[in-house]
């Protein structure tokens, strides 16, 4: 397959027309040797009067068209199809990777930061003149959460996504300095065998996805991206902070997160249940102990120094001294001894939250951490030790990543929503209700009378379910999810479910009813007489409802009238 049709450039897009020419050759090559000729030989012919009738309007090549699309047999018209959707996936890899390129090239060759970049965002600030007390408030107040949805009629498999991830490795690293001509064959050859592979590959799947699937799909960019690409975000903002002459009173904290609703979004989809929401938490939480683990196994090979050449801390002698490691070979490097006794400590944590066993076996035994706070506060010992004896540069390293890292992902790695349709929290309250209070039809009540009846619920620390009685297995799969959620807010923390997203909201009801059912989890409860600071938040989320819902009202009354 050649490239598409030829576009007049400017020349700094030449690179992204030879790696896209370069992807469509191996392409092309790769199909004339797995399906033959005569295949290759229609995809040619179709590419090239598409061409001629897009560039040049010849009706002649679209007449030719429509004759060969028409008279393709399914079999073959499936090939047509895999061809250019594989062509259209490379060359938006080779897009990609001339943005990257583009934007570092802007950064070698104009002293102007480039627009959209962080860099031209604080530089517009400092002349703009806003003093750093004032970008200080900002950052301490400031919080983004970019959130992964669940996308149950996604097709692409893993197995395509990390192929297409290589290509894109191998179009980024053509871009090295000076590469010899060995380098280069090398690396044709090994995007030749990543294309062949996603020819072979089956891109559709046999069986329908389920949301534990979806689960697995969303933690894969983790793998990819967020992990390691947040740590390095936050470096380089604070980087360009520095050079900005921008001094935060406060340091900079972690305002940019990620969010999920994968395995919490039930809102329509019956297959998130109690067990998928474990699931997918416990997911979570195994991929990033299983990262901060191989981070830290990394960091103990970098931190070899020797307690007879530099200085330590009290609190690392400290750290080291509470280490399972006995080893006469490591007794002069208290950094090393800390680091494994810090990695014993985090794998018991897998062990107990997730029950997974690590890949390389800690030293020796050792408690689990509490929390992740814990963990960064070892962390920080390291740091502080580092820094006070002259090794500040090694503080910031690997060791400042790892420590960016924990302080963004917890161990819950995203904060994962749980998501739900006020027609369903209807008719839980109202089973829950009716059985409670024997001819009692919530249903039919006023929303005035709901209002009362719900804030008699909460104002009491009596339990509305019971487990004597029978609930239909909608109501039975509600209580039991939100009971998993508080026992998530016990394992991993408060930020591992922090929302409750409630869909087709339309009166204060709506939101006293999901109050009704976190109380009845324990994540609400009665205080002094009324209700924990978290239901107070709750409550103001209830009057702005109640103000939005009255306007509404007020708004339909003069539209039929």
């Amino acid at each position: 397959m050649q490239t598409g049709p030829a576009i007049e450039t400017e020349d700094k897009d030449l690179p992204l027309r030879e790696d896209i020419r370069l992807l469509g050759r191996i392409l092309g090559d790769t199909i004339r040797e797995q399906s033959g000729d005569a295949v290759f030989d229609t995809v040619e012919n179709i590419r090239q009067n598409s061409v001629r009738f897009r560039r040049d309007e010849d009706l002649t090549a679209r007449r030719d068209l429509e004759a060969t699309l028409n008279s393709l047999k399914p079999k073959d018209a499936l090939q047509i199809i895999r061809a250019f959707g594989f062509f259209s996936h490379l060359a938006n890899i080779a897009e990609d990777q001339h943005h990257i390129r583009r934007t570092r090239a802007h950064s070698l060759s104009s002293a102007m930061p480039r627009q959209g970049t962080i860099a031209h965002s604080l530089a517009r600030i400092c002349q703009a003149g806003i003093p750093p007390a004032r970008l200080d408030g900002f950052f301490a107040g400031a919080m983004v959460v970019p959130v992964l949805t669940a996308h149950p009629t996604e097709v692409r498999r893993k197995s395509t996504i990390d192929r297409e991830m290589e290509v894109a490795e191998l179009i980024a690293e053509r871009d090295r300095s000076s590469p010899t001509a060995a380098e280069l064959a090398a690396n044709e050859a090994a995007l030749r065998r990543a294309v062949l592979t996603l020819w072979q590959t089956n891109p559709l799947r046999s069986t329908r996805l389920r949301v534990i699937d979806e689960v697995a799909n969303g933690l894969s960019y983790y793998d990819h991206t967020f992990l390691a690409g947040l740590p390095r975000f936050y470096a380089d903002l604070e980087e360009e902070l520095t050079g900005a002459g921008v001094k935060l009173a406060r340091g900079l904290p972690s305002f940019l997160r990620l969010g999920s609703w994968i395995g919490g979004d039930r809102d329509g989809n019956p297959f998130v249940t109690e067990n998928v929401l474990r699931a997918a938490l416990r997911a979570q939480s195994g991929r990033a102990l299983t990262y901060y683990l191989d981070e830290l196994h990394k960091l103990g090979g970098e931190l070899s120094l020797d307690s007879r050449l530099v200085g330590v801390s009290d609190a690392l002698a400290e750290l080291a001294a509470r280490s399972p490691d006995r080893s006469a070979n490591r007794q002069h490097e208290p950094y090393r001894r800390a680091i494994t006794g810090i990695y014993a400590r985090l794998a018991a944590t897998a062990r107990l939250l997730d029950g997974f066993e690590v890949a390389q076996p800690a030293i020796g035994d050792a408690s689990a951490y509490r929390d992740s706070a814990e963990l960064l506060a070892d962390l920080s010992t390291i740091d502080q030790s580092l820094a006070a004896n002259g090794s500040k540069i090694l503080a910031n390293g690997h060791l400042k990543g790892v420590r960016r890292a924990v302080d963004v992902f917890g161990f819950h790695l995203a904060a994962l929503d749980l998501r739900q349709n006020s027609d369903v929290h209807e008719r839980t309250i109202g089973e829950m209700l009716g059985l409670m209070q024997p001819g009692l039809d919530y249903t039919a009540l006023s929303e005035p009378e709901r209002i009362r009846l719900l804030l008699m619920e909460l104002a009491t620390a009596r339990p509305l379910s019971s487990p004597f009685l029978s609930y239909s297995a909608e109501t039975e799969s509600e209580v039991a999810i939100l009971r998993a959620t508080a026992e998530a807010h016990h394992r991993y923390g408060p930020s591992s479910v922090p929302h409750y997203v409630i869909s087709k909201a339309t009166g204060v009801s709506d939101v006293l009813e999901t109050a009704v059912l976190l109380k009845e989890a324990g994540l609400l409860r009665p205080h002094d007489g009324w209700i924990s600071p978290n239901m107070r938040a709750c409550w103001k989320v209830a009057a702005a409802c109640r103000r939005s819902c009255s306007a509404i009202r007020t708004a339909t009354r003069m539209a039929v009238s």
